[in-house]
């Protein structure tokens, strides 16, 4: 079954039919409604108990929480610490979530996603609401905002409105720049016409632009400047990833030196393995510094190469969906900035070339799929949604953006907390910072 249909089956069981419109139904404008002024709302402790508690730090049964001012304040399995931990801090039987053996994980982080419900993150300040709540709905607590190669202008425009939107919503962690700086011979869905070499003047004006908000950029580091932008952007508190590039080892490891810690999107519009042209990967794979990201839905990388390379760097695999506007929506006609993209059986490809136009993959999906399907440990699977993409940005400790850390079930950990179906992985219940979304 093809990622969208399962997709849509699973936010079907809960939900109106007409919500699988394209992101325009009523019942979809109240759930971007609800999940908005949930963010803002008054935090409320709550407590769940009878959980299976599933994250980077193992499985535990019968598991139990507390969550005060939006933060964990109380964890364990024993009744009586339980009551204890209630009377602590002054929660009553309303207030407690029983999960009846549900999986109980940290919130999932998507750190390379474009849109969802027929929106992108690059169409305004409502349809980043839109786009949000579409993947609050499978369980995605925090994403940073892809931004797709457009004109300069328009970058900058883009910036600035993630900039004002994280003032409001706690869930947006900053933004991810695919571009423009990209190989021209790997490009994927991006329009040749905007790519650029990284000079000085063009990276002066985008960090001004993004006022701090720049979480991560993706630099082919072989561009003629690409060393020098990896290193400045680095020097300003941005991660740069190496991708989209037609870098060989020694200019992939050059980028990696130079200060660049992610490899975007791993295996997708990079030179593949070869045994006598390595490329980019072995480099990132040989690097204890670096991240990499992976889509795991079965499309852009297909199980057998799922699988390994997930083994190729434990604890350092971050799954990311790559997620376009028609995610969670029908196979039809959609567009990736200005280019013009038709979605088949879920999988989408630009109608100019036919080349990957992103995915219509939730979190949600790609964990289900690799414990389900893969057969990963239930904790492997949880920590590339969640400990390895905040440990990426530093968020897994408290910081600036975040305030408490994430990606954890611990107590000081931000309550962003999912309950699933302990069969299906199906997300039931979603926190944000303490805040119920679903």
């Amino acid at each position: 079954m093809e990622v969208v249909n399962m997709v849509e089956e699973d936010f079907a069981r809960s939900q109106p039919a007409q919500t699988r419109e394209e992101g325009r139904s009523p019942e979809r404008e109240r759930l971007v409604r609800d999940v908005s002024d949930a963010l803002v709302g008054p935090v409320r402790d709550f407590a769940i108990r009878g959980a299976r508690k599933v994250d980077a730090a193992g499985v535990l049964g019968h598991f139990w929480l507390v969550s005060s001012g939006g933060r964990i304040v109380a964890t364990g399995t024993g009744d009586d610490e339980f009551t204890s931990a209630l009377a602590a801090n002054g929660i009553g039987e309303a207030d407690v979530v029983d999960a009846r053996g549900s999986n109980l994980t940290p919130g999932y982080i998507d750190t390379h996603v474009h849109g969802a419900w027929g929106k992108s993150f690059d169409d305004g300040a409502d349809a980043i609401d839109t786009v949000r709540a579409g993947h609050a709905m499978h369980g995605t607590t925090r994403q940073v905002l892809s931004l797709i190669t457009n004109p300069l202008d328009v970058m900058c425009r883009n910036l600035k409105t993630v900039h004002a939107k994280m003032a409001s919503r706690p869930d947006v962690l900053g933004a991810h720049l695919e571009g423009p700086f990209l190989a021209l011979s790997r490009k994927g869905a991006h329009d040749p016409a905007c790519l650029l070499d990284p000079t000085d003047d063009i990276v002066d004006r985008l960090l001004e632009a993004a006022d701090g908000c720049i979480r991560q950029i993706t630099i082919a580091p072989e561009l003629p400047h690409g060393l020098r932008a990896i290193s400045r952007f680095a020097r300003a508190g941005v991660i740069p990833a190496v991708g989209h590039c037609d870098a060989d080892y020694e200019s992939a490891k050059r980028g990696f030196d130079a200060g660049a810690r992610i490899m975007t999107h791993m295996f997708n519009a990079m030179n593949g393995l070869h045994h006598r042209a390595p490329g980019p990967i072995p480099a990132a794979v040989e690097d204890p510094r670096v991240t990499i990201e992976l889509i795991n839905d079965g499309f852009h990388v297909q199980d057998p190469m799922v699988r390994l390379g997930f083994a190729f760097a434990p604890h350092r695999v971050s799954f990311v969906t790559d997620a376009m506007s028609a995610t969670d929506c029908p196979d039809g006609a959609y567009k990736l900035g200005e280019l013009d993209v038709r979605v088949e059986q879920g999988h989408a490809r630009l109608v100019s070339n036919g080349a990957i136009a992103g995915s219509t993959l939730v979190l949600e999906h790609a964990v289900r799929r690799a414990v389900c399907d893969l057969g990963f440990r239930p904790a492997d699977a949880v920590e590339a949604a969640t400990l390895t993409p905040a440990r990426a940005y530093g968020l897994d400790r408290p910081n600036r953006i975040t305030g408490d850390p994430l990606g954890l079930v611990a107590p000081g950990y931000a309550a962003d907390i999912l309950l699933s179906n302990a069969t299906t992985w199906r997300v039931e219940h979603v926190w944000c910072a303490g805040r119920a979304l679903r």
